[in-house]
């Protein structure tokens, strides 16, 4: 599968809608990323809304994967709006890539263009945190320091409570 990644300065009805949809099959498949099971399309659409405000206000950097029949397979965000003493530090947040198109260098590829973007934001420090082990690795991979666990951090969407671990 090919695709591109590019930043998006604000989020469409149709691409608002394919974002609702990728949300739901990552939650669907397990992902733990704030939402619960079922997800309804009203609630990521809701959620989709919220992001794309933040985003026209300059709070957050969306960057989405796109195939080349432009439907979106992948998003990350860079969360810029930080607390007055860590201006030189953003969240990477949401790195969502959809079940069918997982393996293929999307995340690796999202994680590449996010530090670049960040960069050009004046960051020069970003922290993520995870679940999910295959998700370590594309992050050990890309060079990013493993931080630690907290063990009981949050719930799989399913319920149970899961750790996270935080990379810088």
């Amino acid at each position: 599968m090919s695709f591109v990644i590019r930043a998006v300065d604000t989020l469409n009805e149709p691409q608002l809608d394919e974002l609702s949809q990728l949300l739901i099959a990552c939650v669907e498949a397990g992902a733990s990323v704030g939402f619960m099971l079922p997800l309804a399309t009203s609630k990521a659409l809701d959620y989709w809304q919220d992001i794309n405000s933040s985003l026209q206000q300059g709070e957050r950097l969306v960057l989405i994967a796109e195939t080349d029949t432009g439907e979106i397979v992948g998003s990350v965000q860079i969360v810029l709006s930080q607390p007055d003493n860590q201006p030189h530090r953003a969240d990477l947040s949401k790195m969502l890539v959809h079940p069918k198109a997982r393996r293929q260098g999307i995340a690796a590829a999202l994680l590449t263009a996010a530090e670049t973007d960040a960069q050009q934001q004046g960051k020069s420090l970003l922290v993520l945190d995870t679940a999910n082990p295959e998700a370590e690795r594309v992050y050990e991979r890309g060079g990013w320091l493993r931080c630690g666990s907290v063990p009981d951090y949050a719930l799989w969407p399913a319920g149970g409570l899961c750790d996270t671990t935080f990379f810088l």
